[in-house]
């Protein structure tokens, strides 16, 4: 068993990488899987109804009118979200960027899950889903990036397949 200054070290090492910053990353950005998903609310409604109100995004996510303005009050505070006069919801730009980025993570990594690891789409959806907000812009594109070569090669990509439908029996 490793002693209590090992596990230490390597808790360091893996946790507290890039000089003790890469756990707090995550709170820097501020975007928690909620504050994703009223952001991609709001463009959803804007672009079925041509509109988003309070009351639509607390519909569409099934919360309370309440707790959708206290959420939306915080991207507004955060330059994610503005009213219009009528008191539509828009999204800045930033909010926009953010939105672009979190649904092409998104795709991304559904179907990297469902694809190339073999999973139920059930549970692709669901994990891809939990890390759409968590991965930044470059590893968004890599994973993309590698995904493509992969299915852009047949071959290749029926070896993998074969690989993970093993995995998955348990041979």
């Amino acid at each position: 068993m490793e002693n209590a200054s090992d596990n230490v070290r390597d808790f360091k090492e893996r946790d507290m990488s890039a000089e003790g910053s890469a756990w707090r990353e995550y709170t820097y950005t501020n975007l928690s899987h909620s504050r994703a998903h009223y952001l991609m609310a709001i463009e959803a409604l804007r672009s079925e109804l041509g509109y988003a109100r309070t009351t639509d995004i607390a519909e569409m996510l099934e919360v309370s009118r309440g707790a959708a303005s206290m959420a939306l009050a915080q991207l507004k505070k955060r330059g994610w979200v503005t009213e219009d006069p009528n008191r539509f919801l828009l999204l800045t730009e930033e909010g926009r960027r953010i939105t672009e980025l979190v649904s092409n993570n998104f795709e991304t990594l559904r179907c990297f899950f469902e694809e190339i690891l073999g999973l139920k789409k059930d549970d692709a959806l669901s994990d891809a889903c939990k890390m759409e907000h968590l991965i930044n812009i470059e590893t968004g594109e890599r994973l993309k990036k590698l995904t493509d070569i992969i299915m852009a090669s047949p071959d290749f990509w029926g070896k993998v397949k074969r690989q993970m439908a093993k995995m998955a029996s348990g041979n």
